[in-house]
Parts: C-alpha cells; sequence; structure tokens
C-alpha cells in the first residue's frame, strides 16, 4: 500500500513537472503567433496551430485566452526566433528552435548544453539538407474516411498519410502547412494537433548507452524556457 502510493505520488509529481515546463512554452507559441498574424485564430493559421496544440495537452482555456491578450501587450518585449544546429554525443545531429526576448542569453545558453555534453554548434543552415522539413497534422479517425480525406488534400498538398490505431497523420511539404489546414477546415475537421517537423533523410540507430548519453543534453535543451522544438536523426 505504501509503495503503491509512493508510486502515484511520485508519477504525479512527474506529470506537474511536466506541464509546468509544458505550459510556458505553449503559451509563448500562442503570444508569438498572436503578435505576428493578430488574434483570429480563422485567420492566423500559426496560431491556430498553437491553439491546438496546446488543447492537446489539456492547457486551460484561460491560459490560452490569456496569452493571446499577452500579445496585444505594449510593454511585452518583443521575441525573436531562432534557430540553432549542432552536433551532439556520437555524432548525433541536432536543430534547435527557439523563441526568446533575449538573444544573447539563449545564445550562451544552448551553447553551454552542447558544450557540456562533449558537442558543438555549427553554422546555422549546414544541416539543413540533412533534414527535411513537413507539415504534420494528427486527426482523430471516428467518422473520417480515409480514402475521401486522401483524395480531397491532394490538391491542398497532402503528400502522405498514415493510420494508426485511431489516429490519422497527415504529412506534406512545409510550404502546404496552410492549404492543408485550409483543406481541414473545408471539410470541418479540427486536428488535435499540428507542427512544422524537421525530419532526418538518414536517421541513425544508437545503443541504450549512447541513447543515455544523448539524451542528457536533450533534456537540458527541452528544460529551457526559451527552446520551442528539438529535433534530431536518431531513428
Amino acid at each position: 500500500m505504501g509503495r503503491a502510493f509512493e508510486y502515484r505520488r511520485a508519477a504525479k509529481e512527474k506529470r506537474w513537472d511536466k506541464m509546468s515546463k509544458l505550459f510556458p512554452k505553449l503559451s509563448k507559441a500562442i503570444t508569438v503567433a498572436a503578435k505576428e498574424g493578430g488574434s483570429d485564430p480563422e485567420m492566423n493559421f500559426k496560431l491556430r496551430a498553437a491553439i491546438q496544440n496546446a488543447k492537446a495537452e489539456n492547457m486551460p482555456k484561460d491560459n490560452i485566452d490569456s496569452a493571446i491578450k499577452r500579445a496585444s501587450d505594449k510593454e511585452l518585449k518583443d521575441y525573436f526566433e531562432q534557430t540553432f544546429e549542432g552536433k551532439g554525443p556520437h555524432g548525433v545531429l541536432v536543430i534547435v528552435e527557439t523563441a526568446s526576448d533575449n538573444v544573447t542569453r539563449t545564445t550562451a545558453n544552448v551553447k553551454s548544453y552542447f558544450n557540456k555534453s562533449e558537442g558543438n554548434l555549427v553554422t546555422t543552415g549546414s544541416l539543413e539538407f540533412m533534414f527535411e522539413r513537413r507539415a504534420v497534422f494528427h486527426l482523430e479517425k471516428n467518422g473520417i474516411d480515409v480514402e475521401d480525406i486522401e483524395l480531397f488534400l491532394i490538391d491542398y498538398g497532402l503528400e502522405e498519410i498514415e493510420v494508426l490505431n485511431n489516429e490519422i497523420i497527415i504529412f506534406g511539404n512545409y510550404t502546404s502547412y496552410g492549404n492543408i489546414n485550409k483543406g481541414l477546415s473545408e471539410l470541418n475537421i479540427k486536428p488535435v494537433k499540428s507542427l512544422l517537423k524537421r525530419i532526418p533523410n538518414k536517421p541513425i540507430n544508437l545503443s541504450e548507452d549512447q541513447l543515455n548519453d544523448i539524451e542528457k543534453m536533450l533534456d537540458k535543451l527541452e528544460d529551457d524556457e526559451d527552446v520551442q522544438y528539438v529535433f534530431t536523426n536518431i531513428s
């Protein structure tokens, strides 16, 4: 009984710890999107996606509304989006996307995570050819005819579709992100979440020990408040 209670408590603390780090990132993504393209998600696909992703993580509506309102605050500092590229332990390639109001702080932090893990940053753009940028949409399968949606969305940029259990995953070139979102709207389908992913062209396999080495660095990156997404070439 005591061990079961301790396990549940530890699991709950871990869950809350994850939320305490994730919600600020989701809020920032919403604020940045609203500041760039306006506060109407119907007219701002980037904002719509940020809201979808926040809802997928069970972020409260009040938090979402506050993040949108924050974009109109004249005293709010501007956020700058930066991409960092580097090599981690065992030659793993890493691309880090950030949004920050302090470029100097973000650059110093990201650089330190690589250096302390025996990795290093490389010139931005030098790893782009090793990854393919794709628009990815996750849908609930309930009530959706996969063949019909595939035929309809081909004209909007759909390149590939996968069905996993009760989930449908749509892939397209990153330039088709807005068009696919528009096509889904015309079908009255709301994605569970959507994002622009960097998918490695030649993913690599690592041993368990090697994975442990790289995960230490990835954890530090993902815990940083300025880091939005981290992509690797790990299979």
